[in-house]
């Protein structure tokens, strides 16, 4: 909203247009100058230009628009006094809060800041010969394991540019301390405190909710540790769902371990099972080297520096103009011209249809939309190569088995290489299984190679509230969708064979794009969720390695210049998209509760929980899906 309105205030206090000469003949009146716009009673000295009198509506406007972009008398400076730009000189920028994949958009705004957005800002900034270093303000951080690998790395990059690196928290948790120990040195505010208390998981089940309300989970499962429906059917973790766990946390405990021990040269392992470090504790075991309020640890490195915006182009009119222009459809979405790869997000639950949310790719991964949009890029001569960015636990098994074949036959045409971020599992590792090639990071979650199929059944529930509903059908399983109890026996065991036809299917796309059996797959296979590092190992994935890494593969394979431009999907959403995505259901049966939680439990736990109402409720329409519950790992 701020860029929008600097950009009518400018264009409002804007020079004459220089694409016809003014003709002092034929020149009409300026309506926005001081003397078209006059009072009656206004002494001829009034005029801010000189004129005869009159309001300068022009030099107002621009005036009005100075004072929006720049800090105001009681603000921070955006510079230190006397500042010259093109003397060498030290940069300052702030970022927290959550960092996501791409920003999901509505009318009301977005949340978070996206990973590559810092990434290639930090890179741009490498190559800025007159910047000395970079002070970074960091606050606290809703960041995965995998993305704060790719956060760290360029900011490493960075450092092995010559320049300086600099932090500064007023606190730091587990995710935040392992950015933070990216930075040459670090400083803590003098209140402030350490807690690396190392990686957990918070499993929650509202089994016990679903039994006060009336409501039955009636859930299936194919795969020994498909533990999928797990939250609305058991009471607890079951014991191979605490089994991969385990095996999840204890790749986290060795990647933060790992950092603050080569970091910062310290016991890592030690470290962390201390936990809780108040300011001088966390000074004396090294690992922050001062305790200072935020302005004196910046005057202390940098006499001379300025204050940057993680996007470049936060204060660039045109960009913002040409933004706009797209946003209401004057224009078409930003693409390269020349030979290129493109990099397609697939992030969110896999839905069929449409889906919910914007350009269906920032929210939900929805068939339609997205197997629409690889048969464009397949299309696409310009296009060489595709980089698949999956950060999904999956959802449903026809719109997983959908966008698997539009993968597959993309991959007929060009290159496809796959980038997991956080979670590509379940039906995330099934999009993935068609590619050339697949990239993880040691943390990365994935396999869950299973099918999970049920529905609630809220018959009791309903009855309380004075509701009796009576199925009548022809057919011996006529009222098997229709019902609102739990399946017979019958229907279970009807339920159950077409759930391993999807299973069966599932394993042989995996065992096709990994060039093995299906009895190769089926050991590995059976809902058992991986960390990147071990699905390396079992060949499920092919390397180690971020967005960069798969981006550069896709470039050799394809025979791409590294300066081109990448083409982005889904693109800068327009106005059409919004209007998409207005609407969102509501829970029924009093399962809004879940996502009303978050003044008391947080903002992650909260949004863990509106996630799993809304999983649950999608089995009303979609009983079979390719889909992993995992627990929040903070």
């Amino acid at each position: 909203m701020r860029a929008l309105l600097l950009t009518a205030l400018a264009a409002c206090s804007t020079q004459p247009s220089r694409l016809k000469p003014p003709a002092e003949s034929t020149a009409k009146p300026d309506p926005w100058s001081a003397t078209a716009i006059k009072h009656d009673d206004a002494p001829p000295s009034a005029a801010g230009t000189g004129a005869s009198g009159g309001f300068d509506l022009k030099g107002t406007l621009s005036k009005i628009a100075d004072s929006i972009a720049h800090p105001g008398p009681y603000e921070a400076p955006e510079s230190s006094p006397g500042l010259d730009p093109s003397a060498p000189h030290w940069g300052v920028m702030s970022f927290g809060g959550a960092i996501v994949e791409r920003r999901a958009f509505s009318l009301f705004g977005g949340r978070g800041t996206e990973l590559r957005t810092i990434t290639e800002r930090l890179r741009g900034l490498a190559k800025d010969d007159k910047l000395t270093g970079l002070v970074l303000r960091v606050q606290p951080l809703e960041i995965s394991y995998p993305d704060l690998v790719e956060l760290r790395a360029a900011m490493h990059e960075l450092r092995a540019a010559g320049k300086q690196l600099a932090c500064h928290a007023e606190s730091a948790t587990n995710a935040t301390y392992l950015v933070l120990a990216a930075c040459d040195r670090i400083a803590l505010a003098p209140l402030g405190e350490v807690a690396i208390t190392g990686p957990a998981a918070m499993p929650v089940h509202v089994k016990g909710l679903l039994d006060k309300l009336g409501v039955t989970a009636d859930f299936l499962h194919v795969g020994a540790y498909k533990g999928a429906a797990e939250p609305l059917t058991r009471d607890a973790p079951s014991p191979q769902m605490l089994e991969t766990l385990g095996a999840i946390l204890d790749r986290r405990y060795q990647t933060m371990i790992e950092i603050v021990a080569t970091e910062r040269k310290v016991d890592g392992k030690a470290l962390v099972d201390i936990g809780l470090f108040p300011p001088a504790a966390a000074r004396d075991a090294k690992l922050v080297d001062e305790i200072a309020p935020f302005e004196a640890f910046r005057d202390g490195l940098a006499k001379a520096w300025t204050r940057l915006e993680v996007d470049p182009d936060h204060d660039n009119q045109l960009k913002t103009m040409l933004t706009l222009a797209r946003f209401v459809g004057a224009m078409p979405p930003d693409r390269p011209m020349v030979d290129h790869v493109a990099l397609v997000y697939a992030i969110g639950d896999i839905v069929d249809g449409d889906g919910a949310g914007l350009v269906g790719a920032r929210e939900h991964i929805a068939s339609r939309t997205l197997v629409a949009a690889l048969r464009a890029i397949a299309a696409d001569a310009s296009v060489k190569a595709v980089v698949l960015r999956i950060d999904s636990g999956g959802g449903s098994a026809q719109a997983s088995e959908l966008i698997w074949q539009a993968v597959v036959d993309l991959q007929a045409k060009k290159p496809v290489i796959v980038s997991m971020s956080d979670v590509a599992a379940s039906g995330g590792y099934y999009i993935a299984s068609g590619a050339a090639k697949i990239f993880a990071l040691p943390d990365t979650l994935t396999g869950s190679i299973g099918v999970v199929g049920g529905k609630l059944a809220p018959g009791p529930a309903l009855a309380k509230l004075g509701v009796a509903t009576f199925p009548i059908g022809r057919g011996k399983r006529a009222t098997m969708m229709a019902s609102l109890a739990p399946w017979t026996e019958d229907e279970k065991g009807a339920i159950e064979a077409t759930m391993k036809v999807v299973y069966d299917a599932f394993v042989g796309r995996v065992a096709t794009g990994r060039h093995k059996a299906p009895a190769e797959i089926e050991p590995i296979a059976q809902g058992r969720v991986w960390t990147g590092e071990k699905a390396l190992a079992l060949g499920l994935v092919d390397a180690l390695g971020g967005l960069d890494a798969a981006l550069a593969e896709a470039r050799s394979l394809a025979k791409v210049d590294a300066a081109a431009d990448v083409e982005i999907y889904p693109p800068t959403p327009t106005l059409r998209d919004v209007i998409h995505g207005v609407s969102a259901p509501r829970a029924p049966l009093g399962l809004e509760a879940l996502a009303d939680a978050e003044g008391v439990v947080g903002p992650v736990l909260a949004d863990a929980a509106r996630h799993l109402v809304e999983i649950a409720l999608s089995f009303q329409t979609t009983p079979l899906q390719t889909i992993a519950i995992l627990p929040v790992l903070p």
